[in-house]
């Protein structure tokens, strides 16, 4: 299933409340990711916060993206 992401809000502790299209709300941990190659970068709490929706998808301001059937897929409901 393909939704494309209406908001996002980092919160505490690498995780981020996501708004799909459909309104659904969906809280995301990130830090399973900052282990792994470019995600690394996001360990640096000032750049993690400079999150934001990029066309479907979420990206922050070093170019870093990621997918958002990932997104969707491996988050939580929220609320």
């Amino acid at each position: 299933m393909y939704l494309a992401i209406k908001d996002v809000k980092p919160i505490g502790n690498y995780k981020l409340i996501l708004i799909f299209a459909d309104n659904s709300i969906k809280l995301f941990d990130m830090k399973p990711y900052l282990v792994k190659g470019v995600f690394k970068e996001l360990k640096d709490e000032n750049l993690f916060k400079t999150v934001k929706v990029s066309f479907d998808s979420i990206e922050w301001s070093n170019g870093i993206d990621i997918d958002p059937e990932t997104l969707y897929e491996d988050s939580v409901p929220y609320l």
